[in-house]
């Protein structure tokens, strides 16, 4: 059966962020993701995934000024050096809150920036974030965006990713497979994890249209865990919804699956 894990951006909005470790242990969850630890400190944190006994599965690599539209740095010139410290940032947190993993958001396409210098870019942060991630024993993932949400994403299908991922090179480098955004830029949802399972470190889940739960949309979710559970995958998935009302009122399609 697929391990789900609450991811704390996400849902629980209604109340203040550190109380949400809580809801999601009420409520069955064993793992916790969410986008960024970086405005907590590191002891409030741990301190609060050891008294609700979870697991800190995810959370991403610093991605720059977010506020002001960033979506990571990693393929924009220029920035090397920020990224390489926000590696070290990423890596920091990780090793204090026992996260699983770490993702990266690589950004916007820069304008005005030639294609080949975009790609060497990234292929060159990518590979400096992966030897940091090896040496620290955290594995890395890089995750696909639909370009409906957040315009101009670098890395928005499959392939392309997987093709990134190739000329890193790097033996610990994975995918991270969210359903969502997969749905919208290519579908065929089933085939895709099953070929490309050994390359998917992590999951994440929401339905379309409009990113609700499970069960409010056109994707099949009791099919499709099922087709996971069958590939072996023994990894997580982070439940990355927006709920419809609130969370508790949405939270039953998780019933069966509690572990």
């Amino acid at each position: 059966m697929p391990k789900f894990c609450a991811n704390l951006t996400m849902l629980w909005n209604e109340i203040d962020f550190l109380d949400r470790f809580g809801k999601a242990a009420e409520a069955g969850f064993t793992g916790v993701e969410y986008l960024f630890p970086y405005p907590y400190e590191k002891d409030a944190l741990a301190a609060k995934l050891a008294t609700h006994k979870l697991t800190q599965v995810l959370h991403n690599l610093p991605a720059g000024d977010w506020a002001a539209g960033e979506r990571g740095i990693a393929c924009l010139p220029g920035r090397e050096g920020e990224f390489q410290d926000s590696v070290g940032k990423g890596i920091d947190y990780a090793k204090a809150l026992g996260t699983k993993a770490l993702n990266c958001l690589v950004g916007l396409t820069p304008k005005d920036v030639p294609a080949e210098k975009v790609h060497e870019t990234l292929v060159k942060n990518l590979k400096f974030a992966a030897a940091e991630l090896k040496k620290a024993g955290i594995p890395f993932v890089v995750e696909a965006i639909n370009t409906r949400d957040i315009p101009g994403f670098h890395l928005n299908n499959t392939r392309q990713t997987l093709a990134v991922l190739d000329e890193v090179g790097a033996d610990d480098i994975f995918f991270q497979y969210d359903i969502y955004h997969m749905q919208i830029m290519e579908g065929d949802l089933t085939p895709t994890i099953r070929a490309n399972i050994a390359r998917i470190k992590h999951i994440q889940l929401a339905d379309n249209p409009g990113r609700g739960e499970p069960g409010t949309g056109e994707i099949n979710y009791p099919f499709l865990f099922k087709a996971i559970d069958d590939t072996g995958y023994d990894g997580w998935i982070g439940c990355e919804y927006k709920p419809k009302t609130t969370t508790d009122e949405g939270i039953g399609w998780f019933a069966p699956y509690k572990g």
